[in-house]
């Protein structure tokens, strides 16, 4: 109960003092996202196996940053450098990652909304929907994370992700009504976010929000995002910018066309045999 007062004691200070001023600031987060991949049967040296999963694995290790005000933020990830073997760096596809978007995440706390814009099958989408409101608890324990004390909040969360395992595995010819329930899954799990309240904002990253102080660290089942930088009222002004180019669609609608996508992935990959430039791009 301490804690709890403490934590609203320290937001009203904190926001108090700073509805005198033109309050921003930067946090870069590292992104990681475990990927359960199963090649089933197939025949298929173990090294291209390891060179897959290693491609994966890499994908879905970034690092972001964090661009906020009192009501918005730019969740952008960091370009990388060039890779070994002349290997352009940039921004890779994310596999069932936590935010299910691939561009430049801008929120706006006072709407409740967000827009991203991705590419995806050569055209550009604008999303723009509604920011989901967990029904966040706030629990007593604390950590320090880096400077700041956090304090843990819990969510439970539904999540649709892709089956990754679906496109490396041999069709179901018995039961296809099995193998289309393969080709996503839906289930809740439990969110766990550390958030600072001596950094009074509701922001955090990816599409998380909502709490009395920013988010510096956040989990689900497969996800962990963690802060490693942050910067207050930077000498230099930060633009934030929402996106305003791409065709506009809900993220229902987005989901839609990206699953399709995602199956032309599959049938592609099956009709190599997995094998000779089945890399996935």
């Amino acid at each position: 109960m301490e804690n709890r007062w403490y934590i609203v004691l320290v937001f009203v200070l904190f926001y108090g003092s700073l509805q005198a001023q033109d309050f921003q600031g930067k946090a870069v987060y590292f992104s990681k996202t475990q990927v359960d991949m199963d090649f089933g049967n197939r025949q298929m040296p173990e090294d291209r196996k390891k060179e897959i999963m290693e491609r994966i694995k890499k994908a879905n290790e970034k690092t972001f940053e964090l661009n906020f005000n009192q009501t918005e933020s730019i969740y952008e990830e960091e370009e990388q450098l060039e890779q070994p073997g002349g290997r352009q760096g940039g921004r890779g596809p994310r596999f069932g990652g936590m935010s299910g978007t691939d561009g430049d995440l801008y929120k706006n706390i006072k709407d409740q909304r967000y827009l991203v814009k991705n590419e995806l099958l050569g055209k550009i989408f604008l999303v723009d929907d509604e920011l989901e409101k967990l029904d966040w608890k706030l629990e007593s324990d604390t950590k320090q994370i880096g400077n700041y004390t956090a304090f843990k909040a819990t969510a439970t969360k539904t999540i649709k992700r892709t089956n990754m395992r679906a496109i490396f595995r041999r069709p179901n010819r018995d039961n296809e009504e099995e193998k289309k329930e393969e080709e996503f899954t839906i289930k809740e799990v439990e969110v766990v976010a550390w958030y600072t309240p001596e950094i009074p904002v509701n922001q955090g990253p990816s599409t998380y929000w909502g709490l009395p102080g920013l988010i510096l660290a956040v989990s689900d089942d497969i996800t962990t995002i963690v802060c490693s930088e942050i910067t207050l009222n930077p000498n230099e002004k930060i633009e934030i910018k929402a996106p305003s180019k791409g065709k506009k669609v809900t993220q229902a609608e987005y989901d839609k066309i990206s699953q399709e996508k995602m199956k032309e992935m599959r049938e592609n990959f099956r009709n190599r045999g997995g094998r000779g430039g089945g890399r996935p791009q």
